[in-house]
């Protein structure tokens, strides 16, 4: 029979379970020959320790695998490291790679990310909001989906800062990053304008996010400046492939598009190959065709898609300087940061070439 090694509050501890057990503070105390709130100030950064005290301290804890506890510690300051990062549809490739340079970003300053994914509660961004408060978390960061404004208010009542990604709750003290969309939009009517296209279509979800809606109504404002009319298609509920592939064979078979602007890469990767592949339509001799996002895929040599790059790595910077803002200001004025966006030219609009010069 296993042997026990020692007993707490009735518990019976057998040697299997104390090896598996996490080494505390008072262990590295103990074997440094210290007191215990030496082992803390020699993990403080600037507290009040001997030179000789930190050696001892930092050898026995290497010695033992020591690690801090980083609840305990929030426990105590009332406040962690963790960021949580809150979003739906994060298997989309832009929402992935917006998750990983944000998170990259948040490790490498010292944060520790918490991700929630919204996608198996019904889209209810609110209620996994309202989980991430559980944890006293330094900050949360809305990368998609937009929460009820109830939620956001009781983040902010509790002192804990909110940064959207990408989405408008103007009338809140949040911090808001977001892509140029406007500019995107005016951009993609004018390419498409200069290739000779003279019956334009814009293609969306019937999502009415901020930014697909910004991408839309500069794009159709600037070509009713230019006495040009858009067909709108918007006609499905998700911003995927399969609706960019519906939108093709709807427009191309009730009218006679000559250039189109998806407002999300996906949308423009479907309609790409129901217009080559199910209508036989010529890209870009036919049918030029812009997306927006420039996800990887984008570059892929079955696409070589023209669209708009949303430089993930640049909005992953503004949010974590919004975090660092707050939490050395945390009553300093709340704004939105805007973060250009780059025309990206391929081969799916005529005349425009691989780097951006007509052929």
């Amino acid at each position: 029979m296993m042997r026990c090694k020692r007993v707490h509050a009735g518990v019976v501890l057998t040697r299997q379970a104390l090896r598996s057990a996490f080494v505390t503070a008072a262990d590295v105390a103990r074997r440094a020959r210290v007191s215990r709130s030496a082992v803390s100030r020699a993990f403080t950064p600037g507290a009040s320790v001997s030179a000789d005290t930190r050696r001892r301290v930092l050898q026995a804890a290497d010695q033992l695998g020591y690690r801090i506890n980083r609840l305990a510690s929030s426990l105590i300051q009332a406040r962690s490291n963790l960021i949580g990062l809150v979003g739906t549809e994060l298997q989309q490739p832009f929402h992935a790679g917006l998750l990983a340079s944000i998170s990259s970003a948040l490790l490498a300053d010292g944060f520790q990310c918490m991700l929630l994914n919204a996608a198996d509660v019904d889209r209810d961004v609110g209620a996994v909001m309202a989980r991430v408060l559980e944890y006293r978390v330094a900050a949360i960061v809305v990368m998609t989906g937009t929460p009820p404004a109830r939620i956001v208010e009781e983040c902010l009542n509790n002192g804990v800062p909110v940064v959207l990604v990408n989405k408008l709750l103007p009338k809140l003290a949040v911090d808001t990053v977001v892509a140029d969309h406007a500019t995107g939009g005016r951009m993609a009517a004018e390419q498409l304008l200069a290739a000779g296209c003279k019956r334009l279509a814009v293609v969306s979800s019937a999502a009415r996010t901020a930014s697909l809606v910004g991408r839309i109504d500069a794009f159709q404002s600037r070509a009713r400046d230019l006495r040009i009319k858009v067909r709108l298609w918007q006609e499905r509920s998700k911003t995927d492939y399969e609706t960019g592939r519906e939108a093709a064979l709807a427009l191309l078979d009730r009218h006679d598009i000559d250039g189109v602007f998806c407002v999300s890469d996906l949308l423009a990767l479907g309609f790409l190959d129901a217009t080559r592949f199910d209508r036989g339509r010529r890209v870009p001799d036919d049918v030029s065709i812009i997306g927006f996002d420039d996800i990887p895929q984008a570059a892929w040599g079955a696409y070589r898609l023209t669209t708009f790059r949303q430089p993930v790595a640049e909005l992953a910077a503004a949010v974590l300087s919004a975090i660092r803002r707050r939490t050395v200001m945390p009553f300093a004025a709340h704004g939105m940061e805007t973060v250009p966006v780059r025309l990206v030219p391929r081969s799916t609009v005529r005349g425009l070439g691989e780097h951006g010069g007509a052929r």
